[in-house]
């Protein structure tokens, strides 16, 4: 029996930071969630992720510093982006985020299934291989 996907969820808005862990436990994944860039990095190198899902705007490291950081250091996890900044008119950071090699980029309030398809399709890409 195959173990099941490990997602990292790092987003500093407890509400989808919650909403977000529901989602994805709910279609069977194990996750596990973070508050900031820093802590996921930090969790990273102890307990590795599949697939890592981050906000772009978030204190302490943001979203593009994280995104760089995970990419030099873990460069084989894929990267799915949630971020409200593109219904602000703001895109330059999401455009940052494809650019640095983010999966998938979904602006907030984003669709559950569009989120689990995007991590389930990053995973798929990045190599891992597990259910579900």
């Amino acid at each position: 029996m195959e173990r099941a996907l490990h997602v990292l969820v790092i987003d500093d808005d407890s509400d989808v930071r919650e909403t977000t862990q529901w989602l994805l436990e709910d279609a069977g994944f194990t996750v596990s969630v973070v508050t900031s860039g820093q802590q996921g990095l930090r969790l990273q190198r102890v307990r590795p992720a599949d697939v890592v899902v981050t906000d772009i705007y978030m204190p302490d490291k943001d979203g593009i510093e994280t995104i760089a950081e995970f990419r030099q250091r873990f460069p084989q996890v894929p990267i799915v982006v949630i971020s409200g900044a593109g219904s602000s008119g703001n895109t330059t950071h999401l455009f940052a985020a494809r650019e640095l090699g983010a999966h998938e980029v979904l602006r907030k309030p984003f669709d559950p299934g569009k989120l689990v398809e995007a991590v389930r399709t990053a995973a798929q890409s990045g190599g891992a291989r597990a259910n579900p």
